[in-house]
């Protein structure tokens, strides 16, 4: 085993928060292979990069020597978490999660040593439970200890419903720590609540307590929410190499950083080279080629990751625009119009607050130079080529 002290730098990592840091450098100088927990509700068919981030902390938690438990929700998943949910989360159908369950199996296993992960479903324990067990686990927590947790806060002072079960979820997932014996639970910084009941329970059980790692939630392509199928910013690990590639050169200069150290594998040391080099003057495209074909490798092959990167390179680095480019043509009411508006007008982007938006993340190009200027004006009777990320064009006639 690698020592508390060459360990906890890997393991601090990207981390959010660590509760208790010094219960988890007791653990470690033990010297034993601890039980590492993350769970996944099966609630879509494809898991995303954002899903990765915590799949990642597993994965070093693998190379330090510890056991890994990849707990898929089948029963939890019925219920719906609510955590950072506005509404009632409609629970799905048996059939459905079993459907998922599969796809998360086969889509883990591109990052976690398969021969070293315990796939868990708490189906198995939480399945037989009787109603008198489940009356029993409800009366560890009470009704205000569940309303500090502030999404819950928040819906019952806006008098938004919250249902029953909903309370049920933070105790289900608890008891699956006590089940599984955890020494460690990894989830976002949306979860601390639940991960927390997890702790209490172990607690009242008379076992030692897990350590909570919590990681923070990936931002999208936008930069701004979340990394969210619904919100269709996020890159899946089943997308096609060249969109998965397009996909990751289209995020910010700036966002690409983090990207680095939650997504990377590379060494810290080596990210932060990187971005002195690009502080003196390296091109930051240059680097997140290397992020783009790090990631197509992993979750495609060497092969794939190079032809999209040559596919990148010939149709947008070169300048290739797509033969059948829209052509607009903007009727000005003044002889100048600002690259805002005439990016909604254009209907490049959906209102001139995403355009200002897309301009500050370095996603939109004319004629193939990138706009920095968020002031910048056009004169009636040019006519340019807009681009907003990697897919959007359009020749505008300025009249």
């Amino acid at each position: 085993m690698i020592s508390e002290k060459d360990a906890m730098p890997l393991i601090k990592r990207g981390c959010d928060e660590i509760l208790l840091e010094a219960d988890l450098q007791e653990k470690l100088r033990r010297g034993k292979p601890l039980r590492i927990k993350a769970g996944f509700d099966p609630t879509a068919p494809d898991l995303h990069l954002g899903h990765t981030v915590l799949i990642n902390k597993m994965r070093q938690f693998q190379e330090l020597g510890h056991h890994i438990m990849f707990l898929i929700g089948d029963f939890t998943g019925m219920i719906g978490d609510p955590s950072g949910k506005s509404a009632t989360r409609p629970p799905l159908t048996p059939e459905q999660i079993s459907d998922n369950a599969k796809t998360y199996q086969e889509q883990v296993f591109k990052i976690l040593d398969p021969e070293t992960t315990e796939i868990c479903f708490n189906s198995n324990w939480h399945g037989p439970r009787s109603s008198a067990d489940m009356i029993r686990l409800a009366s560890r927590h009470t009704v205000a200890r569940m309303l500090e947790r502030d999404d819950f806060a928040k819906r019952y002072r806006n008098n938004q419903p919250i249902s029953i079960h909903e309370f049920l979820y933070p105790l289900v997932q608890g008891w699956d720590s006590v089940e599984m014996r955890a020494d460690v639970e990894l989830g976002g910084t949306d979860q601390k609540f639940n991960l927390l009941v997890g702790r209490e329970l172990m607690k009242t059980e008379g076992m030692e307590p897990q350590v909570i790692l919590t990681m923070p939630i990936l931002e999208g392509l936008d930069g701004v929410q979340k990394m969210s199928k619904s919100l269709d910013n996020y890159i899946g690990i089943e997308d096609a190499p060249n969109d998965m590639f397009g996909k990751i050169m289209s995020v910010s200069d700036d966002l690409m950083w983090r990207y680095f150290e939650l997504l990377s594998f590379r060494p810290m040391s080596e990210i932060e080279q990187f971005q002195r080099d690009v502080a003196s003057g390296a091109n930051p495209r240059d680097i997140k080629f290397l992020l783009a074909v790090e990631l197509i490798t992993r979750f495609h092959d060497t092969s794939a990751a190079e032809s999209a990167k040559q596919d990148f390179i010939t149709r947008f680095s070169k300048g290739a625009m797509p033969d059948d480019m829209p052509e607009v043509t903007l009727a000005l009411e003044q002889d100048n119009i600002g690259i805002a508006a005439l990016l909604k007008q254009a209907g490049l982007t959906s209102s001139t607050s995403e355009s200002f938006r897309m301009i500050r993340q370095g996603a939109v190009k004319l004629d193939g130079e990138k706009v920095s200027d968020r002031d910048l004006d056009l004169a009636r009777g040019t006519v340019v080529v807009a681009q907003v990320g990697k897919r959007k064009f359009s020749r505008v006639t300025l009249a």
